[in-house]
């Protein structure tokens, strides 16, 4: 565990936190272990019945699921809604705009304060569309393509990673924190030709010059054959931005002309939506793919239990970076799955001052957070006065992500950031789930805090 190490843990000194009494949740605790017993009893008929009434599929499947985990009966192999087709695009935002196109999907806060924007899922709808038509009409993206994409927390982000979805393609999304060596080994071993980035942010008060870092993979991906074109996004301006005639053209200018051509790619159930690498940190990073129906509809549904989601009055916020899975699950695709409105934040916890977050929760008016125990922990050290400058009456479920939560930290987010008056769903999965393994669930989970010891 991270944070703080303690040799013991003191029983006797524990807290157990009750759930914050509502009649408005999704399950209580007798629900959700119904729920579970159902799910135990029945494992088809459970995901059957959610995959059948709350997603489209073109084509129905005929089978929930289908593994082989005994290597002597054959090749190791899984599959999940074999026979059914269907499009991830499409049941993030064409299923939900005959009555809900007006609805914001995302607000976005930039890195400096006062630099804000919203996008309506019809706005969003439109944006997809004509990206999507950039990318099969002039560079002939289709069902197959691997995608890279590295970019700030903007609206292209998630524009381009539903883009990709649309029409078939695999998105491959690189931490815009990454170096060029990081982005170098995942494009070549992606085999991807294309490549979406802007030409720089900010972190708080630091620039980063993306389009700087992605000019060095891309000569290095040339060197080793692949013929890279790139599409950079205008962030802060053009002057001084190298642009290579016939490899790099601006994002807005392909975009002036392009049609919201509304084709969708429709494609079996396993057929692979994304690659996301690991860290690295146990040797050289690994690209994992996640496949559509499985992915989508376990995405889809952990976010709404996990989070009590109420697409009608939440606003949710989560810290994380579309270049994490928690991004790919919790932020773009599991939301846009449940019609929720999200925020994007493109900066930094502690710019310009370390209320920065409290600020986004109040203008907004923030009822789900979700953040990792590290930020915590790093604010916890900026002291108790930024998070008094806020309200935050508005919130109902807080959440942590990244690594188990210690006792210190866990307090503090529930009695200062919460006020003792929301539920924290301590999340625990990886990459490599796609979804949440295992956590409380608002409103079900009595919650024991124990006291740390220093002996």
């Amino acid at each position: 565990m991270e944070g703080d190490r303690q040799n013991s843990l003191d029983l006797r000194e524990s807290a157990v936190y009750e759930p914050v009494a509502t009649n408005t949740r999704l399950v209580d605790l007798a629900a959700r272990n119904k729920l579970y017993a159902e799910s135990i009893a029945d494992r088809s008929g459970f995901w059957g019945n959610i995959a059948r009434s709350e997603f489209f599929w073109q084509q129905p499947f005929d089978k929930v699921y289908n593994f082989n985990y005994d290597h002597r009966a054959g090749p190791v192999t899984q599959s999940w809604f074999e026979g059914g087709i269907t499009n991830m695009c499409f049941n993030c935002l064409d299923r939900h705009l005959s009555a809900h196109r007006d609805q914001i999907a995302f607000y976005w806060e930039g890195n400096d304060v006062g630099d804000a924007g919203s996008m309506t899922y019809g706005q969003l709808h439109t944006e997809v569309c004509k990206f999507a038509n950039v990318l099969r009409t002039h560079y002939g993206v289709v069902k197959g393509t691997t995608v890279t994409i590295y970019v700030p927390m903007i609206f292209l982000g998630p524009v381009a990673m539903l883009a990709c979805a649309r029409i078939g393609a695999l998105c491959n999304v690189v931490f815009g924190g990454f170096s060029a060596h990081a982005l170098i080994a995942r494009m070549k071993d992606a085999k991807s030709e294309i490549l979406i980035t802007a030409e720089g942010t900010f972190r708080g008060s630091k620039p980063v010059q993306l389009k700087k870092i992605a000019d060095e993979a891309v000569q290095e991906c040339l060197a080793a054959g692949l013929n890279v074109r790139q599409i950079v996004f205008e962030r802060h301006g053009r002057d001084g931005v190298p642009m290579v005639a016939g490899r790099d053209v601006w994002y807005q200018d392909l975009m002036e002309k392009a049609a919201p051509d509304p084709f969708i790619e429709w494609v079996p159930s396993e057929h692979p939506l994304f690659m996301l690498y690991t860290s690295g940190s146990t040797g050289n990073p690994k690209g994992l793919i996640h496949s559509t129906g499985g992915y989508m509809v376990y995405a889809a549904t952990t976010f709404k239990y996990t989070f009590d989601i109420r697409p009608d009055t939440d606003i949710y916020f989560s810290t994380a970076d579309i270049g994490w899975i928690t991004g790919h699950s919790y932020l773009v695709f599991g939301p846009l799955l449940n019609r929720a409105t999200s925020i994007l934040f493109e900066g930094i916890p502690t710019f310009p001052t370390a209320a920065r977050w409290w600020e986004i929760v109040d203008k907004y008016k923030v009822t789900i957070f979700y953040t990792a125990p590290t930020a915590i922990r790093s604010l916890i050290k900026e002291g108790n006065q930024w998070v008094a400058k806020s309200q935050r009456s508005t919130l109902r479920i807080l959440g942590t992500v990244g690594e188990p939560i210690n006792a210190a930290a866990w307090k503090w987010y529930y009695e200062v950031v919460g006020r003792c008056k929301c539920d924290i769903v301590d999340t625990w999965w990886q990459t490599e789930t796609g979804g949440h393994m295992i956590t409380p669930l608002p409103g079900c989970t009595p919650q024991i805090v124990l006291k740390m010891n220093s002996s």
